[in-house]
């Protein structure tokens, strides 16, 4: 007997190593699967010292055992309209954004904030209230984010895109960082995307990769959905589902995870005011007695800190719920011209559009040159020029011509060719490659255009001239 309890209890302590090694290499092996949180400083714009998280890209999924099926059972609880698949990839984001306890609870307080305008939004639109999270992948509610490509707010809107969804960019406002107005122009996307689709999950990842990419996926893949397209999608997109269905699981099973909700810095109580002049936000927080930077983040919108209203077009104005006395004070303020900020004529004229622009239509670059000195020359904002002349980097080209509106026409000569003595020059447009313009050319070849161009690399950007010899 003394035998059999021995060996019986030798059993039980292998069983117990066995189950701890494989929790160890569990955690290792996941540890070594996956792309820790990456963040890239926004240094373009002093003002804000910001960093944007971008999408961590899992290399290989977690794998999945029995003790995860808790995992399941509280995504299926939580389904409404929107599909909440669990699957390998999905529980290796849970993973990651579950080891991130401090973040995650930061981002729960601000969805006290966020959300309640979300909901709203959505509701109007028609549009399922759950893809409300897709903000916190995208941003983690942060209204001043930017990605390495210009991506700005908590929607993480292109200039181009927001432009076709109604937001406003100019040197004073970038609706992109409005929450109310830019989570309407999200609504308006992802319904449109839906009415394409017919998938809330593609619809989802049309928002991250566009719906051109979708839609040469769901080609390739001959089939309609996202899990069955997934491989033929950008590597960040095939993330963005599972990461956004992570996300949705975390916002309501925090509490099993030890991520403790934090406290909300912004005003949950709020009043809006209309304001038809150009007013400092700082001059309102002397009059309302309470602190600017509490004031600026009501009105992330506002990128001078001046709200540039006009008679004819009023601007909105958040601030924290006050009393009613504090309220007639700036009510007075407002209407007896008190605060009025000390705009330059020539810019509030633009503004108010009593003028037109006196600035050109293209600058064409010069040696040492850079697309700051450029945007700083004009008076335009970097990110604006780089999404008018379709820039990714930050380097400028040396002979490039830039527009400097977006309502600027393509440059002279952009789509036709220039003959110059013995060669002809062309000016490269986006997504030309050496051997695509080599084969438009008789005699031309992808060698000769970098040996006669002095391209090492053989890198081209859009807008560059480059010369081709003849025959």
């Amino acid at each position: 007997m003394k035998r059999i309890f021995t060996l019986i209890c030798c059993l039980l302590f292998l069983q117990v190593v066995k189950a701890a090694s494989f929790s160890a290499a569990f955690s290792a092996d996941l540890s070594s699967k996956i792309v820790p949180l990456v963040k890239i400083p926004y240094d373009n714009n002093p003002g804000y010292d910001r960093d944007t998280v971008i999408l961590p890209i899992v290399n290989q999924p977690a794998p999945l055992t029995g003790e995860y099926n808790i995992f399941k059972k509280r995504l299926d609880s939580l389904k409404k309209d929107v599909p909440l698949d669990y699957n390998e990839y999905v529980q290796s984001y849970i993973e990651i954004y579950a080891h991130n306890r401090e973040e995650m609870g930061r981002v729960l307080g601000l969805t006290k904030y966020y959300f309640p305008i979300y909901e709203k939004a959505f509701k109007d639109a028609g549009i399922p209230d759950e893809l409300k999270y897709l903000s916190i992948v995208e941003s983690k509610l942060d209204p001043y984010a930017v990605s390495r490509v210009g991506a700005t707010g908590p929607w993480q809107f292109m200039f181009t895109t927001a432009r076709l969804y109604g937001l406003n960019m100019d040197d004073y406002v970038d609706d992109r960082r409005d929450p109310i107005q830019a989570t309407y122009a999200a609504a308006a996307y992802l319904k449109d995307a839906y009415q394409e689709f017919g998938d809330w999950l593609l619809a989802i990842a049309s928002y991250n990769c566009g719906k051109s990419n979708v839609e040469h996926a769901i080609d390739k893949a001959g089939a309609a959905d996202f899990w069955s397209i997934r491989q033929y999608l950008p590597a960040e997109t095939r993330g963005y589902v599972p990461a956004f269905i992570a996300v949705t699981y975390l916002m309501n099973c925090y509490a099993h995870h030890n991520i403790i909700p934090q406290a909300c810095d912004y005003a949950l109580k709020t009043d809006t005011v209309l304001v038809n002049k150009y007013v400092s936000l700082g001059a309102v927080a002397q009059v309302l007695n309470i602190d600017v930077r509490a004031l600026a983040m009501l009105n992330p919108s506002y990128k001078r800190q001046i709200i540039n209203g006009t008679a004819a077009l009023p601007r909105r104005m958040v601030i924290p719920q006050v009393d009613k006395s504090k309220f007639g004070v700036l009510y007075d303020a407002l209407n007896n011209s008190n605060l009025e900020a000390a705009v330059p004529v020539a810019m509030h004229a633009v503004y108010a559009e009593k003028k037109t622009e006196s600035h050109p239509l293209y600058h064409k670059v010069r040696r040492g040159e850079t697309l700051s000195d450029i945007a700083d020359l004009y008076g335009i904002e970097l990110q604006d020029l780089k999404a008018w002349n379709h820039l990714h980097g930050k380097k400028a080209v040396v002979g490039q011509k830039l527009k400097l509106r977006e309502t600027a026409d393509e440059p002279d000569g952009a789509e036709t060719p220039k003959n110059s003595h013995n060669y002809i020059t062309y000016i490269v447009k986006r997504g030309d490659t050496l051997n695509g313009i080599a084969s438009k050319f008789d005699g031309a070849s992808a060698e000769k255009i970098k040996s006669l161009n002095g391209l090492k690399k053989g890198r081209l950007q859009p807008g560059m001239t480059i010369k081709i010899s003849k025959g």
